[in-house]
């Protein structure tokens, strides 16, 4: 390695081309970094007394031997694309207006002429082709670049950054020339450290992953793309890049690639991997699963093959690009929904669809399933922590499965689903539908009427056709005739029925109907009377728009919704499995079982009874997904397992909670560790609770090995 401080105009100029390898990301600076940049060159150009201004490094692989003069070899970029090109933008704008000044005005400052910013700068005077070009972007931004420095026009499908950067600098100095002087200044003292890599002694890779571009963090498909092609031969490169990468960038699209590539290598990784990568260390993450499995043993080819293949499935489903449409319909309401954990199940679904072992109809019940699943819980206002690992065991569930019916086993599988992670049945959802807060719910809110209102429609609305109404108007201050219609008991009327489903409705005359009386909203043109919408059947026929109508509403509706949001369709032969598991899993026990706590037992403790009833009120009171469960020897409290077990004995309770000691927090130092010791219970935590007055105490330590299984599952 050689490093050297250096002024970039003249590193530049002594350089026959900057090149970007393909494998780095594409141009990503926006206008809040330009902006940075513009300023950081005015200010340094307008002190005299600021001699030079430091704006980092530029990291380039030295060029291979047998460079000549008329064919001269590229320095490969491994650090500074982001300044480079930016620095380029600038200069190809400032040229363009310094060509537009008289020509004896055209050098404000010595060595800031046109053609020697072009021809020191910008491009090799006597090139011809991509040799003319000072500096070669990689596939999506090449084209823009040249034909901004060529002056010539736009291509069709340009760089939206290389574009909008060339036009920010375009307005700044044409929409101010008294910056030039200072601009130029500015430029001839930038200083950067110029750092020439020998390929035969320096690692390309372990240097690009410890640097950024500055003000840009390089993202985790940078860094995966990097790692994946760095090490290969240029030959190598291009061809896996034109073949697997490029087409993913071109599915993508510009904005979501550089949005949504890492999540998509997230969930990809969770399905491939069996784990889920933090959302930061997904580029770790690859790493540790390309070097520890076969997939690059059969060679990168394979690797990105396999990549690219389920970047389809993923663009499809998550980019609204899924070509059939009752698939488009299903992906377009599961995005609604924002259900982007479950991308790994679905990625997984997807591909035995693709492989013609899965049935379009049986794919699009199973997508619809979980529409069902997410949507019902939402309404019923159960915590959503849990359900990444939900999905990411269904994934591996998929990947496992060898031709069985996915349809009915994933149903028995949400079947057996207790707690905060049951799929809610119809008594649960259509009673919380008819009394929740929909409105507030502002992902679900418009989704949900929409579904209503095209349930078996042929002819669907769109999102954005109509707004949402409320029939009992959102202000507080009703008029006399709403007062009236309500009765004497309006504002509680109001307060509790206002954001509910009765008094939801889509529209499109939402500023016509304003606060008007009921009465009003429903005879006026556009009123409901002659709305075209089901939603709105049957308010033409209503009189008083009361608690009653609304109740009458909401009940017709949460019953509707039962259609659209289905429960489970479970397998007959699964009664006989459930009845069959229900005594293993412990069923059939009770507080009998257990001498010291049950009243008609000889060996009854009324004291060990008091402890124990005020203890479990204590636990049950922790979440509402905590449920109890008496085993034979003890009782049992779970979230999605067990986080507390209780051992009733004649002086106390032996609880054991179910954490590494470790990780306890226990200021008292009223706990044993009985790591690998053998005991009733789970975990690796013992105590004993034999008086009340410790309750308060014992539940915060109980607290914490509940908090531990909750986070587990986030």
């Amino acid at each position: 390695m050689r490093a050297n401080e250096a002024s970039i105009l003249q590193l530049i100029k002594n350089a026959s081309q900057f090149s970007i390898p393909i494998y780095q990301r594409t141009y990503s600076w926006t206008t809040k970094e330009c902006l940075q940049l513009w300023d950081d060159v005015v200010n340094a150009g307008a002190k005299d007394d600021v001699p030079s201004h430091f704006m980092g490094s530029i990291v380039y692989i030295a060029p291979t031997r047998g460079g000549t003069v008329t064919a001269p070899s590229s320095l490969l970029v491994i650090d500074g694309q982001q300044r480079l090109t930016t620095l380029t933008l600038l200069i190809a704008a400032l040229v363009g207006f310094l060509k537009s000044l008289p020509d004896d005005q055209a050098e404000l400052v010595e060595g800031f002429s046109p053609n020697k910013l072009l021809y020191y700068y910008l491009l090799n005077r006597e090139e011809e082709g991509e040799k003319r070009y000072k500096l070669i972007l990689t596939q999506t931004d090449k084209e823009s670049l040249m034909s901004i420095v060529s002056e010539d026009a736009l291509p069709e499908d340009h760089s939206v950054r290389v574009a909008d950067n060339f036009k920010f600098f375009s307005d700044r100095i044409f929409g101010n020339p008294d910056v030039i002087v200072p601009l130029c200044k500015g430029l001839s003292k930038l200083m950067v450290v110029d750092v020439e890599l020998d390929r035969n002694y320096d690692n390309p890779q372990l240097i690009f992953e410890s640097m950024n571009s500055t003000g840009k963090e390089l993202s985790q498909a940078d860094l995966i793309r990097n790692f994946v092609l760095m090490g290969l031969e240029n030959g190598a490169q291009t061809d896996l890049y034109r073949k697997y990468w490029r087409p993913m960038e071109l599915s993508f699209g510009q904005e979501a690639y550089s949005q949504s590539f890492d999540d998509f290598m997230r969930h990809y990784l969770t399905l491939i991997a069996g784990e889920i990568p933090n959302k930061n260390a997904v580029y770790e993450a690859f790493k540790k699963y390309s070097i520890n499995t076969k997939t690059v043993a059969a060679g990168i080819d394979s690797l990105l093959s396999d990549i690219r293949r389920y970047s389809r499935y993923f663009c499809a489903m998550a980019l609204g690009l899924e070509p059939d449409p009752s698939l488009k319909e299903a992906f377009y309401d599961l995005r609604s929904l924002k259900v982007d954990v479950a991308y790994p199940f679905l990625l997984g679904l997807y591909d035995r669809y693709d492989n013609d072992l899965l049935e379009k109809e049986e794919f699009l019940s199973i997508v619809r399933m979980v529409e069902s699943y997410v949507f019902r819980r939402v309404i019923c206002s159960i915590p959503t922590n849990s359900l990444n690992k939900t999905f990411a065991d269904f994934a591996l569930h998929v990947r496992d499965s060898n031709g069985e019916n996915l349809m009915d086993s994933l149903a028995v599988r949400f079947c057996t689903f207790s707690s905060y992670k049951r799929f809610p049945d119809d008594e649960e959802f259509g009673k919380n539908l008819l009394s929740v807060d929909l409105y507030s719910k502002v992902r679900t809110r418009s989704y949900c009427l929409r579904k209503l209102e095209n349930h078996r429609r042929k002819e669907k609305i769109g999102p954005n056709e109509y707004s949402i109404e409320h029939i009992m108007p959102q202000n507080k201050d009703l008029s006399g005739p709403w007062k009236d219609d309500l009765g004497p008991d309006w504002e509680r009327i109001h307060g509790t029925w206002l954001h509910t489903i009765g008094n939801l409705t889509l529209t499109g005359y939402n500023s016509e109907y304003s606060d008007r009386p009921f009465c009003e909203k429903r005879d006026m043109e556009g009123g409901f009377r002659s709305s075209p919408l089901k939603l709105n059947d049957g308010l033409g026929q209503v009189e008083r728009w009361n608690e009653d109508a609304i109740k009458s509403r909401g009940e017709a509706l949460s019953y509707l919704a039962l259609k659209v949001w289905p429960s489970l369709e479970v397998p007959p032969e699964f009664a006989e499995i459930n009845e069959k598991t229900s005594s293993i899993n412990g069923n059939g026990y009770g507080i009998e079982n257990h001498p010291y706590l049950y009243v008609e037992s000889g060996d009854y403790v009324p004291g060990i009874r008091e402890l124990f009833d005020s203890l479990r009120t204590e636990i049950l009171a922790i979440d509402p997904c905590v449920t109890e469960h008496f085993l034979k020897l003890y009782v049992a409290y779970k979230a999605d397992t067990n986080f507390v077990d209780i051992v009733p004995q004649k002086r106390g309770l032996r609880l054991s909670l179910n954490m590494k000691f470790r990780d306890l927090v226990d200021v008292k130092g009223v706990c044993r560790d009985i790591t690998d010791v053998g005991r009733w219970g789970n975990g690796d935590v013992e105590l004993t609770l034999s008086s009340k007055e410790e309750i308060p105490y014992v539940t915060g330590l109980i607290r914490q090995s509940f908090e531990i299984q909750m986070a587990s599952e986030a």
